[in-house]
């Protein structure tokens, strides 16, 4: 299952918000939306993060073990 708990982490590191984000740099709100909710993303968004907010993709995107398993 895919966890974007780094992207908050890393978010809260850099004293970026979910406002900044939707306004500074121009992320739609529905992307937000499905980050908050674990939702699958773009890979250019991914990267789109990953510019912003200077990291590697680790420090956005992470995957648990699925619960059914």
């Amino acid at each position: 299952m895919i966890s974007y708990e780094a992207l908050w982490d890393t978010m809260e590191q850099r004293g970026i918000t979910t406002y900044t984000l939707i306004n500074k740099y121009g992320i739609n709100p529905r992307t937000i939306n499905n980050l908050r909710h674990n939702k699958s993303i773009t890979m250019f968004t991914l990267e789109r993060l990953c510019s912003i907010l200077e990291c590697d993709p680790n420090e956005v995107i992470g995957f648990k073990k699925d619960d059914m398993e």
